[in-house]
């Protein structure tokens, strides 16, 4: 039996003789795409076999980001956050092989995998087995997106301590379960996943429904979205594709927030 994984969004599916019959029903949906060539299905065999490399970056003390170069499906980041009861994975990756797990492992491996939201479930499941059964967190709100069940997987939903100063807060927007992990750092870091997302002018985020297909959020749930975060200090924030915000992150979020409230709502449409 194969673990098939889809080509587009690199999310696994159950393990089965022949590779699932249809579109993976994550891209199906409004916020992803399925190719106009069709769907794609790989296996980790195949991915761990193409020639890539592991890439490694500690962007400060404690945080680790690791990435496979060149990337496949969404080519998220997934982070491993340290701490003295145990690591938070968080955004798992959807391809696995003996350098990835091998750094997982020096480490310190992992007490919890949580995804921002269902795009990032990547190989949620093959991970945990892989780190000794530990508990991957799904939203309760986006619990109908995973794929592949397995008693691994344990729901949650508005704001968990999961780990020493680490909460998960439900941030909703994108998926209405979309999550943001806080950490409490001397300033405060948030990993957002696509939540929120930095633009090409620094200082600046955006917000949407999806991404590839250019669809906005309502000025009311930006709103709850920023409303939600705001017990939170932070002054830094790091998104899936590895962009981020270094300083005063939390006010760049609010004044962005304002600005695309201003935009949506028709309150510049003069300006049209």
């Amino acid at each position: 039996m194969t673990i098939w994984i889809c080509g587009t969004c690199g999310v696994e599916h159950p393990d089965t003789e022949e590779p699932p019959a249809g579109t993976c029903r994550i891209c199906a949906d409004e916020r992803q795409y399925v190719r106009a060539s069709g769907q794609v299905w790989t296996t980790m065999d195949k991915l761990a076999a193409d020639p890539h490399d592991l890439v490694h970056e500690e962007p400060e003390p404690g945080i680790h980001r690791l990435h496979r170069e060149p990337g496949f499906g969404i080519g998220q980041r997934t982070y491993v956050v340290q701490t003295s009861a145990g690591n938070l994975l968080w955004d798992p990756p959807n391809a696995l092989d003996p350098p990835l797990l091998d750094k997982i492992a020096e480490l310190g491996g992992a007490a919890a995998i949580v995804a921002s939201h269902p795009h990032m479930y990547g190989s949620q499941v093959s991970l945990s087995h892989s780190l000794g059964n530990v508990p991957v967190l799904v939203h309760s709100a986006d619990r109908r997106w995973v794929l592949r069940e397995d008693p691994v997987i344990r729901e949650w939903q508005g704001a968990e301590r999961i780990l020493p100063g680490i909460t998960l807060v439900e941030a909703g927007g994108h998926f209405p379960g979309a999550a943001v992990a806080h950490i409490a750092t001397e300033k405060g870091t948030l990993l957002v996943g696509d939540t929120i997302v930095p633009v090409a002018a620094p200082g600046w985020v955006t917000f949407m429904r999806s991404y590839p297909n250019q669809i906005p959020l309502s000025a009311a749930l930006v709103q709850r979205l920023v409303d939600r975060l705001e017990p939170y200090a932070f002054d830094r924030l790091y998104a899936l594709t590895g962009a981020s915000l270094q300083t005063d992150a939390k006010a760049a979020v609010r004044r962005s927030a304002q600005r695309y409230i201003a935009w949506v709502n028709g309150t510049n449409d003069h300006l049209g």
